[in-house]
């Protein structure tokens, strides 16, 4: 029986039609007094449009904990430009505790926005502020899925790559066309759906597996822990592994895997990790 069907049967009783809890935060210290005036709604609007969305034909989950914070860095004349950052977190199976799923920043948002403005969400036309959260909706719900069953994170990530195709096209192209940054919308999705990364989704689906029997068979645990190191160390000899994909995972996920690891014995696993994501080198060093 897989994860995903256990989950299914664990929760049964539990029919919920939206998908995400999401507390949404502000920063506009940026601003003029005058712009944050006209900015008091955004936070509880959006908050209310990504909790009573419904993204899925039937959810049959406890609702994803997630958080999104908007930092706006310029505004005035309905037109604003900020960054955000998006955060997730997923249960561990038979445990109280929870799982980082992600953490990631994109500081490519311009958008238009009147002060008691309605967000209605239509999948079938591009909108500059409902498009840019649906997405971020259906990433938290790709990758919340894929660590519960193989593959099962595709469908919603496909729905992400058509709002990125929808935003390319708009008059709103930042942060929705390709690029050569750190991150991007449009790297993230193509890296998930690249076959030459689906030896990375299926060590991922095994990490999670590693993270849910842990406290019940930590041996057992912290070996798919182990091989998933491994596994993207032999990865990187035949792909390059600096893309956004693998750089949005061990941002959320580089704590969690030294925390696991801290005890391993054979300390060359934060050597391999070192390569592997040379981004958080430090922090490998130090659990050394």
């Amino acid at each position: 029986m897989s994860k995903i069907i256990a989950f299914i049967l664990l929760l049964s009783s539990i029919v919920l039609p939206q998908e995400l809890n999401c507390k949404v935060t502000v920063n506009y210290e940026s601003l003029s007094v005058e712009t944050r005036d006209l900015l008091r709604d955004f936070a509880p609007s959006i908050e209310s449009y990504i909790n009573s969305t419904s993204y899925t034909d039937g959810w049959q989950f406890n609702k994803i904990d997630c958080n999104i914070s908007f930092f706006f860095s310029s505004g005035g004349g309905g037109a604003y430009s900020a960054q955000i950052v998006v955060s997730a977190r997923r249960p561990v199976y038979k445990s109280v505790k929870n799982s980082l799923l992600l953490s990631l920043s994109d500081n490519a948002w311009s958008f238009p926005y009147e002060r008691g403005q309605s967000l209605y969400h239509n999948p079938g036309s591009y909108d500059p502020i409902t498009s840019f959260i649906d997405y971020y909706a259906y990433i938290i719900l790709g990758f919340y899925m894929e660590s519960w069953e193989q593959g099962a994170g595709s469908p919603y990530i496909s729905k992400a790559f058509d709002i990125v195709n929808l935003g390319a096209s708009s008059s709103y192209t930042n942060g929705w066309e390709k690029n050569s940054n750190s991150y991007s919308r449009r790297g993230l999705v193509e890296d998930f759906l690249n076959d030459k990364y689906s030896t990375f989704r299926s060590a991922y689906y095994d990490y999670y597996y590693g993270i849910d029997v842990y406290d019940q068979k930590q041996e057992a645990g912290r070996a798919y822990i182990v091989d998933f190191v491994n596994t993207l160390d032999e990865l990187r000899k035949k792909v390059d592994v600096r893309g956004v994909l693998i750089k949005v995972f061990f941002d959320a996920k580089h704590g969690e895997i030294i925390e696991y690891l801290r005890d391993y014995p054979d300390k060359t696993i934060f050597e391999k990790l070192k390569k592997i994501d040379p981004g958080h080198t430090s922090k490998y060093d130090a659990a050394i």
